[in-house]
């Protein structure tokens, strides 16, 4: 991995909000589910896709802190629309923690 200037992280935002939603996203092509996370006033609700079925059920995920990721763009995946990044860390073996 490079050195990014710190300007760039700068460009990033990441935001705290909490999971409001969860379901199973069977369309995708590694296994996944479709998150929605209230950000606040400010941003609002967005949805996003996200591999993390190796730790977490979808009720699991419901009133769960959790970081995004806000100002990369949408992304349509597997025909759902993703709009933000779901911020994880992969433990030992891989698995997402969020």
């Amino acid at each position: 991995m490079g050195i990014i200037p710190y300007e760039d992280f700068e460009k990033v935002e990441l935001r705290s909000g909490t999971v409001i939603k969860a379901e199973e996203f069977l369309r995708a092509k590694k296994p996944a589910y479709k998150v929605w996370v209230d950000f606040g006033p400010e941003i609002g609700i967005r949805q996003t896709s996200a591999q993390v079925t190796a730790r977490y059920t979808p009720e699991s995920l419901i009133g769960r802190s959790v970081v995004g990721c806000v100002n990369l763009g949408a992304r349509n995946i597997a025909g759902f629309i993703s709009e933000f990044l779901l911020v994880g860390f992969a433990d030992e073996i891989g698995r997402a923690h969020v």
